[in-house]
């Protein structure tokens, strides 16, 4: 939140836009990195092998390694994308572009998303759609 409260004051400063993105099923966005499995579900069990387990392949709504699969993913992307992470928070990532200089802030399932050129905040929101 610190972040957050401190990404708000320099927007307000230097009279910058702000903008927050919602990822809708966000924690369908993620791979897992580890072996999980689960019980089979009601309705769903094989008659054949009734006391078998699932291997989750795709992170569950509610896993509780869900977020962290999700924020993985993001981290990957904005990496790979020219975004340079914070030493100071992990959820903090910059970006230097030929106009000037575009900020996000993950938190959970939003991104918050500044900078100083509406250009290139409009270009980025359409490539993370």
């Amino acid at each position: 939140m610190r972040t957050i409260r401190a990404i708000i004051a320099m927007v307000v400063a230097k009279g910058w836009s702000l903008h927050q993105m919602d990822v809708k099923n966000v924690f369908l966005h993620g791979n897992l990195h580890e072996e999980v499995y689960m019980e089979q579900p009601p309705g769903y069990v094989d008659q054949t092998h009734p006391n078998l387990v699932y291997r989750l392949k795709k992170v569950l709504y509610d896993l509780k390694k869900a977020c962290r699969a999700w924020l993985d993913k993001i981290d990957q992307y904005l990496i790979t994308s020219a975004f340079q992470t914070s030493n100071a928070d992990f959820s903090l990532y910059v970006k230097k572009t030929y106009h000037g200089i575009i900020i996000i802030v993950t938190y959970v399932d939003d991104l918050i998303i500044t900078g100083d050129s509406d250009a290139d905040i409009s270009d980025l929101k359409k490539l993370l759609k």
